[in-house]
């Protein structure tokens, strides 16, 4: 095991005044310490995060500048890299709630996040949302319910994202497609007779089609988590880039942040799909008509840039009948979604008392 000294983005932030742990404040731009009071403002950023040049990276992991060893914890039940920058004595794993054992701490090199969303909503608003949302499912099991009361359930978590920039050019061939209408004869029957009728019936006039389209493509945005089994509902996945500030280890205070899982390489050839899709909405826009066909698309991406960034999700895991079921907040916006579990009892007591309304709705009904 490495033991090589964290930097210093690692280290504890200690409260001045009575030497307690320093924590990002949500909503803000301070840390502040719970036990004291005492507030510091996070330093503004000198300058505007940095957009990466991708090849570098590509072919040896980047210049040492952007690169730092940072520590961290492996879940050995469901393979999440989970970094903390407090001294936890515990730890549970966000995803999976299994214990972490600090003593298996290591440090492996990350690619430094050039950006960070920091937390919006703090944990005691971000377990009233999740709270009020149990209290609103339909037949939810009543350990369910009890399991929403304890705020240990719900865990801060900053997800890692890959967002790629370019200049995008693509050659197409394809397809335009003009609607017209014809008039047709058809028979049918009425009141026992046969009649002829008239219909109006759509067509498609092809032409071929081809051009050239381009532009930059801006923030393609790609989860750079393996965790397919927990992966974060696209209704809370959402949130507004605009707000995106410089890193700061110091909004990290408090929570927990899961490590890039996904390589860089493969987080590329998945925007390079992303790409596609963007040059063949594109090519569809240039080709007009009413519908399009793209048969060939040659595209080339130029001036290709990236950055690492982490985004706030609020994670909160239940176990019910031997199934694991996650519910997850957006740190941001406060947006909740998840599986959830269904009560056999409350849905079989719901079907007798509906039956048991029926017969004595028929049972009256024939007096």
């Amino acid at each position: 095991m490495n033991q090589e000294t964290p930097k210093r983005s690692e280290h504890k932030k200690s409260c001045v005044n009575c030497g307690a742990e320093l924590l990002y404040k949500p909503g803000s731009s301070e840390v502040k310490c719970d036990y004291c009071g005492h507030e510091e403002a996070i330093e503004e950023a000198v300058s505007e995060f940095e957009e990466l040049e991708l090849f570098p990276y590509l072919e040896q992991m980047g210049a040492q500048s952007h690169t730092e060893k940072i520590s961290m914890l492996h879940c050995k039940t469901c393979g999440a890299n989970q970094h903390i920058e407090e001294n936890y004595k515990s730890l549970h794993c966000v995803y999976c709630s299994q214990p972490l054992v600090v003593e298996d701490t290591y440090h492996e090199d990350w690619i430094l996040p050039g950006a960070v969303l920091p937390f919006q909503l703090d944990h005691k608003k971000s377990h009233e949302v999740f709270r009020n949302w149990v209290k609103g499912l339909w037949f939810a099991p009543n350990k369910l319910q009890r399991a929403a009361l304890d705020p240990q359930k719900t865990k801060g978590l900053y997800v890692p994202y890959w967002t790629f920039d370019a200049q995008l050019y693509a050659d197409y061939t394809g397809q335009r497609g003009d609607y017209y209408y014809v008039t047709e004869t058809y028979n049918t029957t009425v009141n026992g007779k046969n009649v002829t009728r008239t219909r109006q019936v759509r067509k498609t006039r092809w032409t071929p089609a081809a051009g050239s389209v381009s532009g930059f493509v801006d923030d393609t945005l790609i989860s750079a988590s393996k965790q397919r089994s927990n992966s974060i509902p696209n209704k809370v996945a959402n949130w507004n880039l605009d707000a995106l500030e410089t890193f700061n280890s110091k909004y990290l205070a408090g929570f927990v942040t899961e490590k890039y899982t996904l390589p860089l390489k493969d987080g590329h050839l998945k925007s390079k799909q992303e790409a596609e899709k963007i040059a063949t909405g594109w090519a569809c826009q240039d080709i007009g008509g009413d519908t399009q066909r793209v048969s060939s698309l040659d595209m080339k991406l130029s001036e290709e840039t990236f950055k690492h960034i982490l985004l706030p999700v609020y994670i909160s895991s239940y176990v019910y009948n031997n199934k694991k079921y996650q519910f997850y907040v957006n740190g941001q916006t406060g947006v909740v979604s998840g599986k959830r579990p269904y009560s056999f009892w409350k849905i079989f007591f719901l079907i007798l008392f509906v039956l048991a309304v029926i017969a004595l709705l028929v049972f009256f009904g024939n007096q």
